[in-house]
């Protein structure tokens, strides 16, 4: 990724999840640190990608506090991938059970951050990860 070009990352939530806090702390947090950050707030999978794919984005930020992370997280990926982003950063964050991690890592989650994950580690993270290929990404 260009180092004068800004990271831009889509902010979602999948479904109707009424849990915000996590979601704008993040948010925050990431334009803290200079990226560019779109808040999409609750949206549909299909919203979802459909917002990544408008918006250029180099990152989707997924976060999931109610619903089940591997049903929900598998649905953005397959929209995302019928978009044709599937070369994209893609993380998940909020309530992962300890038994979901490696699907959500087989599934194609990069970055998953549980609660009390460090500010500082999830920007780090999308620093270091945003626009390499996806086989590039290390934790």
């Amino acid at each position: 990724m260009a180092k004068d070009k800004k990271i831009r990352v889509l902010m979602a939530k999948p479904g109707l999840d009424g849990h915000y806090r996590g979601l704008l702390v993040v948010t925050q947090a990431l334009r803290d640190a200079g990226m560019e950050v779109v808040y999409g707030s609750n949206m549909s999978p299909q919203e979802i990608a459909q917002a990544a794919l408008q918006e250029d984005v180099d990152v989707v930020g997924i976060s999931v506090m109610s619903a089940s992370p591997t049903e929900m997280g598998s649905e953005v990926l397959k929209e995302l991938k019928k978009a044709g982003l599937s070369d994209i950063l893609i993380v998940i964050g909020g309530i992962l059970y300890e038994d979901d991690l490696p699907a959500l890592k087989k599934m194609g989650y990069k970055g998953l951050f549980r609660p009390g994950t460090p500010l500082d580690e999830i920007v780090d993270f999308i620093k270091k990860n945003a626009g390499k290929a996806k086989a590039e990404v290390k934790k």
